[in-house]
């Protein structure tokens, strides 16, 4: 495993302030920024080694763990985990002698740097596997809203691999869920990472999402709203009548209960639709019907 030293990669010292690593990156990250550097695969792979170098030295737990494990700072709570003594240390000497070590072919330099000192004299006085945890992996699924309405399975693809998963009813725009060791594969026999999944869901452009419940608006021509009727609206269950009651004032908000979103993991549980009415009114007019509406206008002054 290449090791990379990301003090180096930011041109500071180990003792660098978090400052100084901050102004480093900032002065670096705007030399080789792709925007700057266009069709530059050079330039655009510096600009990831310095980010990822930023990253980790500007986290003060990420810079501890670097700077004890250098390369396999990832890997540091497992290796505590499995080799972590009573003093509480990231690891104990436990005599590992003249031991072969060509079976951590990938983690050579970093046994070098940790147990160098160690591997002078001294008969073998057992041979250990160090198993780690897989990495986890995050993806991102992107959903249209309509199908949040029910528990339903869907096929995914990562890291080359198809993995068909169940999408629960109700998921929310950013949640995310975890299914146990569907990530990267363990080293020496231990157990796969992770894998978390984030939920993406598009915005429907009729509707305004509140929790479970979901608003719109709703055209209704200007004599079903005075003399009453039905009109149709559209949800994402489909096309629902709706009863108009004569006299109804533009802006009035009407609501149609349950269909709106199911609550997570409670399918049957579903908030409601909010729909408020706006009067569409007449374009167009002939003359006859302007005549009539001058009319009404009159006998609604003389009423008043």
């Amino acid at each position: 495993m290449e090791f990379i030293d990301y003090y180096q990669v930011l041109g500071v010292d180990r003792n660098a302030s978090t400052d100084d690593i901050k102004k480093a990156y900032r002065k670096l990250a705007r030399k080789y920024h792709p925007d700057v550097n266009p069709d530059n695969p050079e330039a655009e792979a510096k600009f990831k080694q310095i980010n990822e170098a930023y990253e980790v030295l500007s986290d003060p737990e990420k810079r501890k763990k670097y700077d004890q494990f250098g390369a396999q700072w990832k890997h540091a709570d497992q290796f505590n985990q499995q080799y972590g003594g009573q003093g509480g240390g990231y690891y104990t000497y436990t005599n590992f002698g003249d031991a072969d070590f060509g079976e951590y072919s990938d983690f050579s330099d970093f046994f070098k740097t940790i147990f160098g000192d160690m591997f002078a004299g001294g008969g073998a006085r057992r041979r250990t596997r160090m198993s780690m945890k897989g990495e986890d992996v995050r993806v991102t699924l992107t959903l249209p809203l309509v199908e949040t309405l029910s528990t339903h399975k869907r096929v995914i693809e990562f890291n080359g691999k198809k993995l068909r998963i169940t999408v629960p009813a109700g998921i929310k725009d950013g949640q995310s869920i975890r299914i146990k060791e569907q990530g990267g594969a363990g080293v020496n026999g231990g157990p796969n990472g992770d894998l978390y999944i984030t939920f993406h869901i598009t915005p429907d452009p009729r509707f305004r999402v509140e929790g479970e419940d979901l608003y719109m608006t709703h055209e209704v021509d200007l004599y079903t709203l005075i003399l009453g009727g039905e009109t149709e609206i559209d949800t994402l269950y489909g096309r629902v009548k709706a009863k108009i009651k004569p006299e109804t004032q533009n802006n009035t908000k009407i609501r149609l209960k349950g269909k709106g979103l199911p609550k997570y993991k409670h399918e049957e549980q579903k908030g409601d639709l909010y729909v408020t009415l706006q009067a569409r009114l007449p374009q167009g007019l002939s003359k006859e019907e302007k005549d009539l509406f001058s009319q009404l206008a009159e006998l609604r002054k003389q009423k008043a």
